[in-house]
């Protein structure tokens, strides 16, 4: 069964007050959650396009039942008072580009051995594309799903970006904004499994995972992605650089 509530009280109370300010800025519209398993640990994905959208997902999640670990960049673990949340609350850092990287990838393993959900961001980062489609995934997510044979449930969300657009530094809570969230079907790795865990079959997975919150986001926002995904890696200058919008064509 899912870990439907923390047994620390600060994790409550914490979740208690998130929610109450949540409710006051957003109106949700949550779909799907007959997709999220009742059972054993899952993987949950969702595409990033605003800080504040892991809120909304971590509050989709929560009020379903699930008390989510999502992996956040290592530096906000640093952050005054948002460092001491992410730690009390068992969210788990991530090293990006360096030789500790793979900490992050055990402690997810071992979170969803125990039952828990974890929740990812496949992009590593908000999305650069100009309209902000999902874009291109890394592939850590496709690593601890085919290492550890967890169910992916593939999630989009959309309307958290007129609370805060991207790289914004003030909220908009007034009016209230409609957050739309969605969650479809697992994503079916299963042919994967007994591949070897190379290049080719990890950007295969992520590829999949990729389409299919596209897909779900498609339905939320009424049109059609783009058939080109923008791919991060083939633009590296803009990896740690914050804009409002990437200065690049879409590919």
């Amino acid at each position: 069964m899912p870990i439907a509530r923390p047994e620390s009280r600060f994790y409550r109370v914490i979740a208690w007050i998130a929610r109450s300010l949540m409710f006051t800025m957003t109106r949700y519209d949550w779909r799907g959650s007959e997709h999220l398993p009742r059972s054993g640990g899952f993987i949950a994905a969702a595409n990033h396009a605003t800080e504040v959208d892991s809120v909304t997902f971590a509050h989709y999640l929560y009020d379903n039942g699930f008390e989510p670990r999502i992996l956040a960049k290592r530096g906000l673990f640093s952050v005054p008072v948002l460092g001491m949340l992410l730690r009390a609350t068992r969210m788990i850092p991530v090293d990006r580009g360096t030789a500790d990287a793979g900490r992050s990838l055990d402690a997810a393993r071992d979170e969803l051995g125990a039952g828990a959900c974890v929740a990812i961001f496949p992009e590593g980062t908000i999305t650069r594309d100009p309209d902000l489609w999902p874009m291109e995934g890394k592939t850590g997510l496709a690593r601890i799903a085919l290492t550890t044979r967890m169910p992916v449930v593939p999630v989009a969300q959309w309307g958290a970006n007129e609370l805060l657009p991207r790289y914004g530094r003030l909220l908009r809570p007034i009016p209230r904004k409609r957050v739309q969230t969605v969650a479809g079907p697992a994503v079916d790795l299963s042919d994967l499994y007994d591949r070897p865990l190379d290049s080719t079959t990890l950007r295969e997975a992520t590829t999949r995972v990729m389409d299919a919150i596209t897909v779900l986001l498609e339905d939320l926002r009424g049109e059609k992605a783009p058939a080109a995904r923008f791919d991060l890696r083939k633009h590296p200058e803009y990896e740690a650089r914050r804009t409002t919008y990437p200065p690049v064509e879409r590919p």
